[in-house]
């Protein structure tokens, strides 16, 4: 069975390449679990709000037992993935344990709905990629990836249009928050079973990106899609801010940045921003594309102090980079 996670900054896309690989015959996905932040909590301190402090790693925790809380919202989710007529189990003490059963209940729901694989999409995943990776290193991840203006723009249309919780703090805790998934991003150029998806490139360009989707999660591009994704991955009631991306059809949305934010304000964001261009040309190596350019082999690597990570020497074997 193979596992996927597709992981980004909130109100980056991420709702529209799940919906897009729900149309696929061998795809299963689900709603959001929020698996990891449930089970091991710290999220405030891990996207980098003002003021979140980092738990004290107490003896339980060092020795791999699951907090209180953990274990609850490990009983509620398995209720909620199952089915309140299945009989629930308690929650394992130990937290690699919760992980192991929680795999065990997604590879099940997928060989129930007969497809070979299953993605699940949980955009805040990107902050516990470390014990993803520790738990389930052979995981496949999609980062999707949005310009952080628009991410912005997105997320203050949300809060006023819906007077959503999830959406509240002021433009400057989502300024770092977006800058701290840039740098996680970032962190994993070139890293193997990482994927990247930058939300312009799969509107502008959707026949490419998919055939790099397919690609990277060895699919078949070749096959019927269904015209519209019918598997149930989000309550459109509940999150009517996604009702646009459960279609699974790519189109380019209206920019809400220069109708929400005056020229001084979009110019304040851009400066404390993290720069998105230079985030999207990082990325360019192991990109065939029809935009790329040829550079000389010993132009491959970074220059020595670089803060752009190095990336694998088989992925850069055609010797083309990305242009942004």
């Amino acid at each position: 069975m193979q596992r996927t996670f597709v992981v980004g900054c909130p109100r980056s896309g991420t709702t529209i390449v799940q919906a897009m690989l729900a149309r696929h015959p061998q795809v299963f996905t689900l709603p959001e679990t929020s698996f990891f932040p449930r089970l091991l909590g710290g999220l405030h301190w891990r996207l980098g709000d003002e003021g979140a402090k980092q738990h004290r790693r107490k003896l339980a925790r060092m020795l791999g037992l699951t907090r209180r809380y953990g274990r609850r919202q490990f009983v509620e989710l398995q209720q909620v993935l199952l089915g309140s007529e299945q009989p629930l189990a308690r929650a394992p003490w130990f937290q690699r344990d919760c992980v192991e059963r929680f795999i065990d209940m997604l590879d099940g729901l997928a060989v129930q709905a007969k497809r070979s694989m299953w993605i699940e999409k949980t955009p805040l995943h990107l902050f516990y990629l470390p014990e993803i990776e520790s738990y389930l290193p052979e995981a496949r991840i999609i980062h999707v990836i949005r310009p952080g203006l628009d991410v912005l723009a997105s997320i203050t249309d949300a809060e006023l249009r819906y007077d959503n919780k999830s959406f509240s703090g002021g433009l400057m805790q989502w300024v770092r928050r977006w800058n701290r998934a840039a740098e996680v991003h970032r962190s994993r150029i070139g890293v193997r079973n990482h994927h990247f998806v930058f939300l312009e490139d799969l509107i502008h360009n959707p026949t490419e990106e998919w055939q790099r989707l397919c690609k990277f999660l060895d699919l078949r591009s070749d096959v019927d899609l269904d015209q519209t994704c019918h598997q149930n991955i989000a309550d459109p009631k509940a999150e009517p801010w996604k009702c646009n991306a459960l279609s699974g059809l790519p189109h380019q949305a209206e920019s809400k940045v220069e109708s929400l934010f005056g020229p001084q304000l979009r110019e304040c964001l851009r400066e404390r921003l993290n720069s998105y261009e230079e985030l999207y040309a990082a990325s360019s190596p192991v990109y065939n594309r029809e935009d790329s350019f040829q550079v000389p082999r010993s132009e491959l690597r970074p220059n020595k102090g670089s803060d752009v990570p190095e990336v694998d020497a088989a992925a850069l074997a055609d010797g083309r980079f990305r242009v942004a």
